[in-house]
């Protein structure tokens, strides 16, 4: 244990995601051998998280303004909407380079447990965006991307369930398998079952 403000400082970065008590006490007495402006740098920029980060009216990624760059688009194929939990998968799928429509983040995965229900999502919102057209253009595909642990596949049979009233309306599952470079011997019987399930003709 450290004196006073100190210990605030590595307790506080304790309760960051990823970060352990040893990282957060190197963290913390990092912060402590910077100049000034690198910590006012810092301080500026936590201090416009806070502020000043807004999320977009459609799809609910965080946004400079109203609209996040990827709805306010007119490249983007609005007839395709993909599904994901949080803001930090948008940057994964575009990372890919694959996708060209527009997102939908719920916000989270449903999670009974911890009190997560569809109230808590924007579950609501992506079925009133595909009902009123998105921007006046009919969504064809929803393409669900949740994570494949047991909220994500919980989260992605819900809004199956909600979705297949939609007539014309196509809903997909992103695959899940083998990973690149991996040996069949050390996969899991669900990722190899996964990939069995999910093979396709060459």
């Amino acid at each position: 244990m450290y004196e006073g403000p100190v210990q605030d400082l590595i307790d506080e970065l304790g309760k960051l995601p990823g970060v352990g008590p040893k990282s957060a006490q190197r963290i913390a007495f990092h912060l402590l051998g910077v100049e000034p402006p690198e910590i006012d740098r810092l301080q500026a920029a936590l201090q416009k998280v806070r502020d000043g980060v807004q999320f977009c009216v459609s799809c609910g990624t965080v946004a400079d303004g109203e609209l996040c760059r990827i709805c306010a688009d007119p490249r983007r194929d609005r007839t395709m909407i993909c599904v994901v939990e949080e803001p930090k998968d948008v940057q994964a799928v575009e990372r890919t380079r694959e996708f060209r429509g527009r997102y939908h983040v719920l916000g989270g995965a449903l999670d009974p447990l911890s009190g997560v229900g569809p109230d808590q999502l924007r579950i609501r919102e992506l079925l009133t965006r595909i009902g009123n057209q998105d921007d006046g253009v009919d969504v064809s595909e929803v393409i669900i991307a949740t994570d494949p642990n047991t909220e994500g596949e919980a989260t992605a049979t819900y809004l199956v369930r909600m979705l297949r009233d939609f007539p014309g309306l196509s809903v997909t599952r992103l695959a899940s398998g083998l990973p690149m470079g991996g040996d069949l011997e050390f996969a899991d019987e669900l990722t190899l079952g996964r990939a069995l399930s999910g093979r396709r003709v060459l």
